[in-house]
């Protein structure tokens, strides 16, 4: 038989005992409990060592307490958590990220006390594979767990005209965004990327070896094509745009327009 390795994550002590009971009474299935994010993790890099990999990870949307999306606030991309200083280890959503990126191979069910739609696009967006409510029954939720093994997608009937309308608007926003950061020069481009690294003009200056009043008008270019009036609103977009920050590690700059 082929047994199915589940991690339980929720603060919630007593609910994630009762579930982790629950499922291990299933013949078929091996759980654990972790009461956090970074927790969580520390299981995951722990199991892979010892070659157990997790097969599922069932994770509270309001893991931490962290409030949710509020009404009427538009789908952010992943990225956006990473801006706000989320590391993946934090709510829920950000740890289905991290979980995302450092074990790719482990699937990741959202369990949540509300139907939100935005919240539901923001999980599918970081990379869950289902949406399931707190309340649900066992069978249901043994369902899903099955399902996202064979790469299925498990949402709630009455959320996904919900979510298709977030994930539809959230596709056309980045795409506009695309479009207004094609339309910067290549430098202005580079100038972008260090402003996303949060480079202030001087270290920009010394980086791209150009005057500080010339990485001024460079960014006074960058925010008027992309229409915006801060910095901050200009790295938000280049975010949802999908560009990332200039590599800061290594010893790649540029010299007149010329890789050194």
């Amino acid at each position: 038989m082929v047994r199915i390795r589940v991690l339980v994550v929720d603060d919630h002590r007593i609910f994630a005992e009762s579930l982790a009971a629950a499922l291990a009474a299933e013949p078929d299935v091996d759980v654990s409990a972790a009461g956090s994010g970074p927790a969580a993790l520390r299981c995951l890099e722990r199991a892979a060592g010892e070659g157990r990999r997790y097969d599922v990870l069932l994770v509270d949307a309001d893991l931490g307490g962290t409030p949710g999306v509020r009404a009427g606030a538009p789908v952010q991309p992943v990225a956006s958590l990473r801006e706000s200083g989320e590391d993946g280890t934090g709510d829920g959503i950000s740890l289905v990220a991290g979980v995302r990126t450092a074990h790719p191979g482990v699937r990741t069910v959202v369990l949540a006390e509300r139907d939100d739609p935005r919240r539901a696009a923001l999980a599918l967006q970081s990379g869950a594979s289902g949406w399931v409510a707190k309340d649900c029954s066992l069978s249901r939720l043994l369902t899903v767990i099955r399902g996202v093994l064979r790469d299925e997608t498990h949402l709630p009937p009455a959320l996904l005209t919900g979510v298709m309308r977030e994930l539809t608007a959230a596709r056309k926003h980045r795409t506009e965004s695309e479009r207004l950061v094609e339309s910067l020069t290549p430098r202005e481009r580079e100038v972008l990327r260090c402003m996303v690294a949060g480079l202030g003009r001087k270290a920009v200056a010394e980086r791209l070896f150009l005057s500080p009043h010339t990485v001024r008008t460079h960014m006074q270019n960058v925010l008027g094509k992309l229409g915006v009036h801060s910095t901050l609103a200009a790295v938000a977009l280049a975010r949802r745009a999908g560009v990332g920050p200039v590599d800061l590690t290594g010893d790649v700059v540029e010299r007149g327009g010329q890789l050194a």
